[in-house]
């Protein structure tokens, strides 16, 4: 079992701040036994296309928060920054350990319809993280809406029993009201394509663009059943995901056996 909790927000607009605030607050409502909790994309900030006042460096003042909760909770802290790194912006993901150590993930797919793409740099790297025996493929928001770079890369046993890549997919985004529809769906989608848990988790509230979000952070089981969708507010959700669940869905239906071998050409 892994205990998990999504938190979903209203952001301060590019006020970090009162952000960590918020965060922090919300944080330590949380059970005690929590072990992996996430966070919206973006969420010092939200969905700013002004890097060049936001950007953090490596070890910036973000960095240190997540390293400090992490540490003092014992928990996994997963979210995504506006960050800086050789003189290139990134939509950077963040998957903080209790020890201090963290993996990144730079958003792959950027919004070209909102600018993204001229204010940010690509990644060009998945992120599947460990945690328990649990195997994590962490992405960001638009990400969704191309489902190869999801897409699970099965491996074979010596038995000749089939290795899934990994067993939760996780979204952290800003997903605005107006496209709400493609959110739930492809959510779905992507956790039936690839027999496992799905984890979304968007914001609430209107950014500094005007742009209404309305929630709608879902956990998904792997037969595409919704487990939980956040209302139009903020909201914390604490859930127990089943490896053994899980196991018994692959097993019962063997679907990745009979799908087509691929490689990702970045």
């Amino acid at each position: 079992m892994l205990h998990i909790a999504t938190i979903q927000a209203d952001l301060k607009w590019e006020d970090k701040v009162s952000n960590f605030s918020r965060f922090h607050e919300k944080i330590e409502s949380l059970s005690s036994d929590i072990e992996l909790v996430i966070l919206p994309e973006m969420f010092t900030t939200g969905f700013s296309m002004s890097p060049q006042s936001l950007a953090e460096p490596k070890d910036g003042e973000t960095i240190q928060w997540m390293k400090k909760l992490s540490k003092e909770k014992n928990f996994v802290l997963v979210g995504s920054i506006i960050a800086s790194e050789n003189n290139n912006y990134y939509n950077r993901l963040i998957c903080m350990l209790p020890s201090g150590t963290y993996g990144i993930y730079d958003k792959r797919h950027l919004f070209s319809f909102a600018g993204e793409g001229n204010n940010y740099s690509a990644g060009n790297k998945r992120l599947i993280a460990s945690l328990k025996g649990w195997k994590i493929n962490l992405q960001i928001c638009y990400d969704l809406r191309f489902p190869v770079w999801a897409r699970q890369q099965i491996k074979w046993s010596e038995e000749g029993t089939i290795i899934p890549e990994y067993d939760i997919l996780v979204y952290v985004a800003n997903w605005p009201e107006r496209r709400i529809h493609a959110w739930r769906t492809l959510l779905c989608a992507r956790a039936i394509e690839n027999q496992c848990y799905v984890i979304g988790v968007n914001r609430v509230g209107t950014d500094g663009n005007g742009i209404y979000h309305n929630g709608s952070s879902m956990i998904i089981g792997p037969l595409g059943q919704v487990l939980y969708c956040g209302e139009d507010a903020e909201d914390i959700c604490e859930m127990m995901l089943s490896k053994e669940e899980l196991n018994d869905v692959r097993g019962k239906f063997s679907f990745l056996k009979d799908g087509d071998g691929f490689s990702i050409l970045t």
